[in-house]
């Protein structure tokens, strides 16, 4: 039996099991009827998020195989087998725990017990199972003609172009999923650089959700901002969310803030999307304006660059040179969970 850590949503919900370095790591969806899998496009899927996969990506390679467990009356249960592990490589982190990482607060709540292996529950791995109850979300998101798609607008201060819908559209099929490419070369060489110097990048990711009809959500604790927000800090790495301007409106006045509804060639629409798509917690509608909302992701805390932590057994001061393989940004490799922890709010929603 599996011990399950649950998104416990209105009409679907969503468990993932395992850490990092276990034997295993995997996810059961309950709430979406499915028949049938489109599994060359879940391979796929699976294939943007997958490790040791490209140079600004961490070298540990995993295949990510999906063995599908069950697939019947609503259930949908996978697994991953764990084959290039190291535990050896994260032996001590109670002890000594790293900069910016779960390890402290993970001692504190469960004990000598906690299973601490490359970051145990808190490792970006186990986004790898929520892509595959995102990928089913979406796929059925895609049946009601709504379409999820998430790119990199930054990375180490570097800014991807403006948004461009169109354009926006075929980012899924690069290898590093921006809109301008020579801003993504940029990006590429600040990740090398960190890399080099054994340290880290964080970035923002942009996500749009077209076609969303108009009226999803509700008022207070029904809003869309509050149940993609839910999923998206399951995410290891994200430190904050903003929907259309986010924190620019709080610098604005109202009559620049504003978002006015005009007909353009006898269709309602919104004059600029400053408010994301949505309003008073519910959509305005895919027709109007689609919905927007970036995410923030930290730098990397696992890094080789010597940094000053303490020695809990002891109670002094010390240092630590981390070990393991890790990103040297986790950006582009968390576009596609993106994606999915988009749909799976999505789809709990309508």
């Amino acid at each position: 039996m599996h011990d399950y850590n649950w998104f416990k949503g209105d009409k679907i919900k969503v468990g993932i099991y395992g850490e990092s370095h276990s034997g295993s790591i995997g996810v059961r969806l309950e709430g979406l009827m499915y028949s049938s899998l489109d599994e060359d496009k879940l391979r796929s899927f699976m294939r943007r998020r997958a490790p040791g996969n490209s140079a600004w990506s961490t070298p540990r390679k995993e295949a990510d195989e999906v063995i599908i467990d069950k697939l019947e009356n609503g259930v949908f249960e996978a697994h991953i087998l764990n084959t290039n592990i190291r535990p050896a490589d994260y032996s001590d982190l109670l002890r000594t725990p790293r900069p910016s990482h779960a390890d402290f607060t993970a001692g504190l709540k469960y004990g000598p017990d906690f299973k601490s292996s490359g970051g145990g529950a808190f490792s970006g791995r186990l986004t790898a199972p929520m892509c595959i109850a995102g990928f089913l979300a979406l796929s059925y998101l895609a049946q009601k003609g709504i379409r999820i798609s998430s790119r990199i607008k930054e990375i180490g201060g570097i800014k991807d172009a403006p948004l461009d819908l169109d354009k926006l559209r075929e980012v899924r099929n690069k290898e590093f999923p921006v809109i301008d490419d020579q801003k993504g070369e940029e990006m590429k060489k600040a990740i090398e650089e960190a890399r080099l110097s054994e340290d880290s990048v964080g970035g923002i990711i942009e996500t749009v959700i077209e076609g969303l009809p108009g009226g999803i959500g509700g008022p207070i604790f029904e809003g869309i901002e509050g149940k993609i927000a839910q999923i998206c800090f399951a995410i290891p790495a994200v430190k904050g969310i903003e929907f259309g301007n986010g924190f620019e409106a709080a610098r604005l006045k109202g009559s620049d803030n504003n978002d006015s509804l005009v007909y353009e060639d006898g269709k309602l629409k919104l004059e600029t999307n400053r408010c994301g798509g949505i309003l008073g917690g519910i959509s305005v509608g895919g027709d109007v304006a689609p919905v927007i909302f970036d995410c923030a992701v930290k730098p990397t805390p696992t890094i080789g660059k010597e940094q000053r932590t303490v020695d809990l057994l002891t109670g002094e001061n010390t240092t630590l040179k981390a070990k393991g393989r890790h990103d040297p940004c986790i950006v582009p490799r968390a576009v596609p969970v993106f994606e999915a922890a988009a749909a799976l709010a999505i789809a709990d929603l309508i």
